[in-house]
């Protein structure tokens, strides 16, 4: 796609890759949380990972297992932490996936989300049933 920075980031070769195939192509990010950040990119032009074709989710997620190894190994961390936005804080409308090292203490705690609990065991029920409802799937 003519306006996508990762398309033409793919297209033009560049600084910092750290992985290319025929399926997928990973760099660092231009503006890491941490040194080491790396994207994940399908070389598929699609915005969401549901927008993803099903046989190129495996081929992906091969590549992103595979980094997040490497990059705890290669930057010496304690651990990665792995993401992908979805439109909501999605800065390049291009699937990616965030491989970032994480050490105890870096302060990333709070840079998340506030995390709560549901209101009530019934109302954890409701929500699980209407996402497998959306999903397609019935408990047995």
């Amino acid at each position: 796609m003519a306006d996508c920075a990762f398309c033409g980031l793919m297209a033009g070769g560049g600084d910092g890759r750290v992985w290319e195939d025929a399926d997928v192509v990973a760099f660092l990010d231009h503006r890491p949380v941490f040194p080491g950040h790396v994207l994940v990119v399908p070389r598929v032009h699609v915005e969401t990972l549901a927008d993803l074709p099903a046989g190129e989710v495996g081929p992906f997620f091969l590549v992103v297992q595979h980094l997040s190894g490497a990059v705890e190994r290669a930057m010496e961390a304690q651990g990665t932490f792995v993401a992908i936005n979805n439109k909501v804080s999605q800065s390049v409308p291009h699937l990616h996936c965030h491989v970032v090292p994480r050490r105890k203490g870096d302060g990333l705690r709070g840079f998340f989300w506030p995390r709560g609990r549901y209101g009530s065991p019934e109302e954890m029920a409701s929500v699980a049933a209407t996402i497998a409802a959306a999903a397609g799937w019935s408990p047995p």
